[in-house]
């Protein structure tokens, strides 16, 4: 059984967003794979790295958590919006303070290179967004996908990282978005 762990970064617990982080959980637990979820709205923490790497501020108990979470995952799926062709602020917080020095990669002394400490997971980005998806990769350059994928997950040696986008969300018709669902489901039951 695949041990899932997704992260929902979307601030708004009623957004369409949650709705496709729910077809993927539904999609998993169908398929009895081992499940576990973080909804980031939920979560007590601050999200600002007050001091950068600097000096480590002490993580919260909710931090905590999902850095276990994130330990025991083989498949870490995160479900957020794409805002200003990045992430919401929410989410960024969350990996700052979480994928840390010493948990998710490691600095090598005298050297450029670092040790990929989350090596042996894979993940999938399901994001959404407002503009046309060629719009976001032709004029962006996949900004914010590019972002998550290759500088934070695959640095931490986290791969493969699979995207799964949904665009002009908001002018979407009730029969797309429930197409988009059933696709994000059998994701989740395929444990993609």
């Amino acid at each position: 059984m695949k041990k899932i762990l997704l992260v929902m970064g979307h601030p708004d617990k009623t957004s369409f967003n949650n709705a496709l982080a729910d077809a993927y959980e539904k999609g998993a637990k169908e398929s009895n794979a081992e499940f576990k979820r973080i909804n980031l709205a939920d979560l007590d923490f601050d999200i600002n790295l007050h001091l950068g790497y600097k000096e480590i501020q002490e993580l919260e108990p909710d931090l905590q958590k999902a850095q276990e979470f994130i330990k025991w995952a083989e498949h870490l799926v995160f479900v957020y919006p794409i805002w200003w062709a990045t992430m919401p602020a929410l989410l960024k917080g969350f990996l700052d303070r979480t994928f840390l020095p010493g948990f998710a990669f490691k600095y090598r002394e005298d050297s450029p290179w670092w040790d990929k400490l989350l090596a042996g997971r894979t993940a999938r980005m399901i994001t959404t967004m407002d503009a046309p998806v060629f719009y976001f990769k032709l004029i962006n350059w996949d900004s914010g996908h590019r972002a998550m994928k290759k500088a934070t997950l695959e640095f931490c040696g986290i791969k493969p990282v699979k995207v799964t986008t949904f665009g002009q969300v908001k002018n979407s018709t009730e029969e797309k978005r429930q197409k988009w669902l059933k696709k994000v489901e059998k994701l989740g039951r395929e444990g993609r």
